[in-house]
């Protein structure tokens, strides 16, 4: 598997949200991340992929809601979402991908 496949399995999307939104104007951008992934590994992933400097990386793990469908319980996926903080003078287009 290449390395670029790799970074692709580390970083699964990017998060746009009125949250993310604000946070990008202090020069960070919220990426869905694999759930096991580490922070040098998404600082190592955004660099490879995107051609930027990551300054810090911050990550959070949303716990899946518990759902019903059709009267039958259920559970969401847990989801890692990281905070990624671009060194001055790096942005990182997230509609785009750029």
């Amino acid at each position: 598997m290449s390395a670029k496949a790799e970074h692709y399995d580390v970083i699964r999307r990017p998060i746009i949200t009125e949250k993310a939104t604000m946070v990008s104007e202090n020069g960070a951008v919220v990426f869905e991340v694999a759930i096991d992934s580490t922070k040098p590994e998404i600082k190592q992933a955004v660099e490879a992929l995107f051609g930027v400097k990551v300054k810090a990386v911050n990550t959070t793990v949303a716990k899946g809601k518990t759902k019903r469908f059709r009267g039958i319980k259920g559970t969401r996926k847990d989801v890692k979402k990281a905070y990624v903080t671009l060194e001055e003078g790096n942005t990182i287009d997230v509609t785009t991908g750029l």
